[in-house]
């Protein structure tokens, strides 16, 4: 018996994390479509498709439908896509614009790729969502909540397909500091990690199909420690500030 190539979407391939996932699946045997709003950033990736897709977007989920067409479907959808920075003056646009893409475009787009699976008999969805959305971070408000969001929406399809007896696996993935564009800028960040190792962990726990991954074992041990922290004290605390 021949076996299928397994066939996998990934938005926000461009760059950093999504790029290095889409290089090791790949690798590993994938037929792989990449899509971003930067095309030219997705050249020599090795992909077998390759769509222009802005989340934000009004057409994004149509865009996205004919990618995996050219693809000739979809096992997992992989999302990598979104934004965020520090933002102690509170700034009316950073505040929605963040709002827009890692909230409304991830809706967007986790939704596309949920009823395809639902249609499909099945399939899988992993999306990076951060550490952030474990407590409300008073230097990067909108990311913050934007993230708690994300984990809650993932959990809640989950749920969904659960309820529904849909054969629809999710990934929650959930990285500390990483060292790409997203949080370039004269502030330092500690325990930093590097993109190439936070793809690997991603692909492993995608293989294992986990529902909740924290990378790395310091963050975990972080979040863990956060978690633990009443509210009463967390409202006084602070946290990492900028320049």
């Amino acid at each position: 018996m021949i076996q299928q190539t397994k066939k996998a979407i990934l938005i926000g391939a461009s760059s950093g994390i999504g790029q290095e996932v889409a290089k090791l699946l790949v690798e590993q045997g994938w037929k792989v479509g990449i899509a971003a709003r930067r095309v030219e950033r997705m050249e020599g990736i090795g992909a077998a498709a390759i769509e222009q897709i802005d989340v934000t977007d009004d057409d994004a989920t149509e865009k996205l439908n004919r990618l995996i067409n050219r693809l000739g479907g979809m096992e997992l959808f992989f999302y990598a896509s979104g934004i965020g920075k520090q933002n102690h003056e509170l700034n009316e646009e950073i505040e929605l614009t963040t709002v827009q893409t890692n909230g409304m475009g991830f809706t967007r787009m986790i939704g596309a790729a949920y009823r395809y699976f639902a249609n499909q008999g099945g399939g899988h969805i992993a999306a990076i969502t951060s550490i952030a959305g474990t407590k409300g971070l008073g230097p990067a408000p909108s990311y913050s909540a934007t993230k708690a969001m994300q984990n809650v929406y993932l959990q809640a399809l989950e749920q969904l397909a659960n309820s529904r007896h849909l054969n629809i696996r999710f990934t929650d993935i959930r990285p500390g500091f990483v060292d790409t564009a997203l949080l370039s800028g004269d502030f330092h960040y500690p325990m930093m990690l590097k993109p190439e190792r936070v793809a690997k962990e991603i692909v492993c726990a995608i293989n294992r199909k986990e529902h909740v991954r924290v990378i790395d074992w310091k963050y975990r041990i972080m979040t863990a420690l956060w978690r633990c922290i009443p509210d009463f004290i967390w409202r006084r605390m602070r946290l990492v500030k900028g320049n």
